[in-house]
């Protein structure tokens, strides 16, 4: 089956030895997102419901790459550092996926890799 990879330049993809996200078949991975910019700067670095929606203008870009959308989308990963910050994030995620619906996760984390980053996603969506 063929795997087209997507990048988004990010200098530590290769580093790391990631993909900002994979498709194969109609199944595409989106690889965890932050709120960090194009010079890695953390966009809102004490707003989760900004950083939650800086991040799916970003998870958009990727599935656009790939052939798709964020209406494609079918789960949702959330990691974030504070849990009692849910309801912002949480009302981010509805404004986006309101009528979609995917399956949703969020757990709290210890902490990510940035600082001043509060959510991390990660989604899958399948198309055609």
């Amino acid at each position: 089956m063929k795997r087209q990879l997507i990048s988004s330049g990010a200098p530590w993809e290769a580093t790391v030895g990631y993909s900002r996200a994979v498709k194969v078949g109609s199944h595409i991975y989106v690889a965890g997102t932050t709120a960090a910019d194009e010079q890695g700067a953390t966009v809102s670095p004490d707003d989760a419901y900004a950083q939650t929606k800086y991040i799916f203008e970003k998870i958009g870009r990727a599935l656009e790459a790939a052939g798709a959308s964020l209406e494609n989308v079918v789960r949702t990963r959330m990691f974030v550092t504070d849990i009692t910050q849910w309801e912002a994030i949480g009302r981010a995620h509805g404004e986006v996926f309101r009528n979609i619906r995917p399956a949703a996760t969020m757990v709290e984390v210890n902490r990510l890799i940035g600082h001043g980053m509060l959510v991390e996603i990660e989604v899958d969506a399948v198309v055609g």
